[in-house]
């Protein structure tokens, strides 16, 4: 029966309002439905179950149901018709789902199989193979699969359909458990390979990492924890396994030494003849397919001192031939080469002379001045051709005040004019009036006080005196109301732009520009920046008036130096326009598996170029080792965010899941005692952006494996020659054993001949701790872990001017340099001895005595905790004068200048103040009266016209006093007085 129609009679009682349809009629795949004369159709393929029947007192209701459980009734209808409608339309909708079945018989087999196959995978489900098998699943679930019913499609196939909608429904699940299955079976089959590719079976950690091959695999490997043999295996494993053919696998490294020993490595290892390549020897060679040629390599890419001479000489070229260009080189030099900040920038004098120290305050005509915004009155008069001395001794002998000799700031030579620069700002209070206000460390009393001595010093001996103050800087007219004053006295003779150029050259000021505008320009370029992004980045960062100076510098500099390579292309340029032709297609790539080693070091040009590889094919694979504790390299371009956010820069999608990797924890150390590894994991993980990893050392050991040798002044030579005689002790005389001197920086390298010749049982070699990655010895020494510009960590940090074409700078403090240290740690075998000044230990050797979870040895209880200076909060540091007797002076010492004597008890310790009372106790136990004045000082007696008193052993500086008085039947006693 293809019809069911409504009884007149009994309509009218059960559906009274005529809210139910009155018709059903199945027409061909359709049923026609009839309601308050509108007729409707839906579709066999809407059913989600055949018709059903009700019996009522009102004859039955016929119910179509349709998806999301929405239903269509026709009530009143005689129960006989409504079964026969009902088995009509039931049997039209199992011969409908039967033939949509059989209409995707094909694709359902083939899909089928493929899920059912991952219970027992023969590959592994990477993300980037099981993607397009759930898209087709998920196709069919939405176009048929959720539309059948089994009652329909009988129990052969509703097991099919039930098979590939679980996995519909749950692919993330099903992937993890074929993940699982295969790995397993995959580590049993290739025990044998994995037992004899090296000298030494493969970790579990290894083999896991080889067998893993996810979309993006990562392989976080530890310093010494055999990274090399997992790329090794890996390359030889996915030929063996004829996973892939040994063409379509990229090996890549940083350094051709490291390409060349990886290539014979695999080589050698596994049979398998891979070449492994540079970025750059890609780059060049994808270039030379593209274009049919290699462009010529400019001269100076692989010569860094030939590039930055390039640099300077087109500095010198446009000071002659572009004025603009010419001025703004000039006004860079002036008054922007170093950072703008000034005490107010700062608030404590330790912090602000620490910011000093890293600059190099060095005016046009030579001497240093003492803030920046002295720098900028000197180069101003030295611009315009105004004479002057800077500090001299005033012109008249000021009578005894227990000041020091009156220096006033400037003295202009030719018409006795002084200058005195004032820190003070101006302050607005609510009742309209102005206050003059000091940096926050300043005391504005005895601040304010000073000038107005100094203007009284020149009324009275009627010197001309002219005045500019740190607020006139603040709103943007210092030099142009400096100008306005001066004028009266002086006359401009503004000097020629190639005559100052030639005495910044004299200065030595261009080589460090040079330097500064060279690295720029590599990560400019490396980084596919634009000027338009670095003004964008500098209004960001709210950088200023510094970054307009030196960016309007850079652009021309940056012109001339594309236009002068003609032809010829430089490193940046290879890697961008080899990224270039695989993004664009025009370079078409064979590779399906890409091995990156050192993959913390990759840049942001070279993951476009891996990512450019990679995304050519669907089904390619990323396969990096690396450790982002070892990513020491960002002055050179590395970025390691790329390393931290792997999975979000080059993982797979799936199941609307992107960033899709795996990390694979190699763990364990074949270098470094469990002292050192332990420590140096501990140290590294301060920065808590760092990626935590477990770390199984290679061994035991109860003797002192660290050491930190405190060094007296010029003593250096004489305690590494007792560090290396002591190794050379305690080996066996037919022994030779590996000693690696670490140093910061080059120069620290001592005098390797005679060292050598004076230990002959010890294989000495000295590298910088950049340059001794990859390097292991039994014994290490790191020399010089001190503090200061050229210190360990180092203050000489990058210019805040590279942020602009740098991975965003990361926030824990000395992140890089804490990594440094890490790779220095890493690279000893069984000790570890640390050598650092005993006055001016830096803060990491602190750090490494305070905190006994580092469990170093060899440093004397409170060597490394210097006193802090009570005038500015840095350290009082002892020396020992030509006399051989011991002082106590500030680290700060051209800024501060606090001295003390030693205890006079002793002659040695520092007397300071035991907690709790007011005097100032030695570690001899030696007690002495506090000065009413300062922090630092203690009272000792003197003489004087009216007999003995008690002054500050500071006096001068400090003017501390207190006079002595006795007591009949008792000591002698104090009456303290300021």
């Amino acid at each position: 029966m293809n019809r069911l129609q409504q009884r007149h009679l009994l309509g009218l009682l059960a559906n009274p309002l005529g809210n139910s349809a009155r018709v059903f009629e199945l027409s061909g795949t359709n049923v026609l439905i009839t309601k308050r004369g509108q007729i409707s159709t839906i579709s066999l393929e809407d059913l989600a179950s055949p018709p059903s029947v009700e019996k009522g007192i009102f004859g039955a209701t016929a119910i179509l149901s349709m998806s999301g459980r929405r239903e269509i009734l026709l009530r009143g209808a005689r129960f006989a018709d409504a079964r026969l409608f009902s088995d009509t339309v039931k049997s039209a909708w199992i011969d409908f789902n039967l033939q949509a079945l059989e209409r995707e018989a094909d694709r359902l087999a083939v899909l089928h199989s493929e899920i059912l196959n991952l219970a027992r995978p023969t590959a592994y489900p990477a993300a980037c193979v099981i993607t397009p098998v759930l898209n087709d699943a998920l196709a069919l679930e939405a176009s048929l699969l959720s539309k059948l019913n089994p009652d329909a499609i009988g129990p052969e196939a509703a097991a099919c359909v039930e098979r590939i909608r679980n996995f519909a429904l749950n692919p993330k699940a099903i992937r993890s458990a074929a993940i699982a299955t295969y790995v397993t079976t995959e580590l049993e089959r290739w025990k044998d390979f994995f037992d004899t590719i090296e000298s030494k079976p493969l970790t579990a950690e290894q083999r896991l990492s080889v067998v893993v091959d996810e979309d993006a695999t990562l392989v976080l490997a530890g310093a010494g924890s055999g990274k090399t043999s997992v790329i090794t295996a890996k390359a030889a494993y996915l030929v063996k396994a004829e996973i892939r053919k040994p063409d379509e696998i990229l090996l890549l490294a940083f350094a051709k030494n490291a390409a060349a020993e990886m290539s014979e490595r695999v080589e050698a290892r596994s049979g398998v003849p891979i070449v492994a390549r540079t970025f750059h020897a890609l780059a060049y060679d994808i270039i030379g397919l593209v274009e049919g040629s290699k462009p010529a390599l400019a001269d100076h890419a692989t010569d860094d001192l030939a590039f930055i001479n390039l640099i300077k000489q087109i500095l010198k070229d446009l000071v002659q031939t572009l004025t603009e260009v010419s001025r703004g080189i000039i006004q860079w030099f002036a008054h922007f080469l170093v950072e703008p900040k000034t005490e107010w920038d700062f608030t404590s004098k330790h912090a602000y002379y620490s910011h000093l120290e890293k600059q190099d305050l060095r005016t046009l005509q030579g001497e240093k001045v003492k803030s920046y915004e002295e720098l900028q009155i000197a180069n101003w008069l030295y611009e315009n051709g105004i004479e002057y001395e800077y500090e001299p001794d005033y012109e008249h002998k000021i009578k005894a005040t227990g000041r020091r000799d009156y220096c006033p700031d400037f003295r202009l030579t030719e018409s006795g004019v002084y200058i005195e620069h004032f820190g003070v700002r101006r302050q607005k209070l609510p009742d309209g009036t102005e206050r003059l206000m000091t940096a926050p460390f300043v005391d504005r009393d005895e601040y304010l006080a000073g000038m107005e001595w100094k203007r009284k010093v020149h009324a009275e001996h009627e010197t001309t005196l002219v005045e500019t103050y740190s607020y006139e800087q603040q709103e943007g007219r210092l030099l142009a109301s400096l100008e306005a004053k001066l004028a009266p006295h002086v006359t401009l003779k503004p000097l020629p732009a190639d005559m100052i150029f030639d005495r910044v050259i004299e200065l030595k000021q261009v080589d460090t520009f040079s330097q500064l505008l060279g690295t720029f320009l590599r990560k400019f370029k490396s980084g596919g920046y634009s000027l338009a992004d670095c003004d964008a980045k500098s209004e960001r960062m709210k950088l200023g008036k510094r970054s307009d100076a030196f960016l309007a510098v850079f652009a021309p500099v940056f012109a001339e130096y594309q236009k002068r390579l003609g032809g010829r292309i430089d490193f940046e340029d290879m890697i961008l326009r080899a990224a270039h032709y695989a993004e664009t297609g025009r370079y078409v790539s064979p590779f399906r598996h890409i091995l990156v080693d050192e993959f913390q070091d990759i840049s942001q040009s070279r993951a476009r170029l891996v990512k450019a590889l990679k995304g050519q094919n669907p089904n390619a694979r990323l396969f990096a080792v690396g450790d982002d504790w070892q990513s020491i390299f960002r002055f050179a371009g590395s970025d390691i965010h790329l390393m931290r956010y792997f999975g979000s820069e080059f993982g797979g999608i799936f199941a609307g899941e992107s960033g899709v990797h795996r990390a694979v924890d190699l763990g364990r150390t074949f270098r470094s005692v469990d002292q050192i590894a332990f420590a140096a994991r501990t140290f590294v993980l301060k920065n808590p952006a760092q990626i935590a990893k477990q770390i199984v050392p290679a061994g035991t050991t109860t003797e002192p494996a660290i050491k930190i040798r405190m060094v007296a002044k010029d003593e250096d030579q004489r305690a590494l020659g007792d560090v290396l005689h002591e190794i050379s002790a305690k080996i066996d005389p037919a022994q030779t054993v590996a000693v690696l001197l670490l140093g910061r920086y080059r120069f620290l390298e001592p005098d390797m001949r005679d060292l050598q010749r004076r230990y002959p049982r010890l294989r000495i070699a000295y590298k910088t701790i950049h340059a001794s990655k990859g390097l292991e010895a039994d014994h290490v020494i790191l020399l010089n872990v001190d503090s200061g510009r050229t210190g360990f960590p180092s203050e000489t940090v990058d210019d805040p001017l590279l942020s602009l074409v740098s991975p965003e700078a990361e926030a824990f403090e000395n992140a890089e340099e804490r990594r440094v240290m890490y790779v220095a740690m890493t690279r000893a075998r069984h000790t570890l001895t640390m050598m650092a000044s005993k006055s001016r230990p830096s803060s990491f050797i602190t750090e490494l005595i305070n905190d006994p979870a580092y469990a170093v040895a060899g440093a004397a209880e409170g060597e490394a905790r210097p006193h802090e200076c009570g005038e500015c909060g840095g350290r009082l540091l002892d020396v020992r004068g030509q006399d051989g007797r011991i002082r106590y002076r500030c680290e700060h010492v051209q800024h501060c200048g606090n001295l003390l004597p030693a205890c006079p008890s002793c002659g040695a310790g520092l007397p300071r103040h035991a907690d709790g009372t007011a005097s100032l106790t030695c570690r001899c136990s030696t007690t002495f009266p506090t000065c009413p004045d300062c922090k630092d000082g203690w009272l000792t007696e003197r003489s004087g016209r009216y007999g003995a008193f008690l002054s500050c052993v500071r006096y001068p500086v400090c003017s501390g006093k207190a006079k002595i008085t006795t007591v009949s039947s008792g000591p002698r006693l104090m009456n303290l007085k300021r």
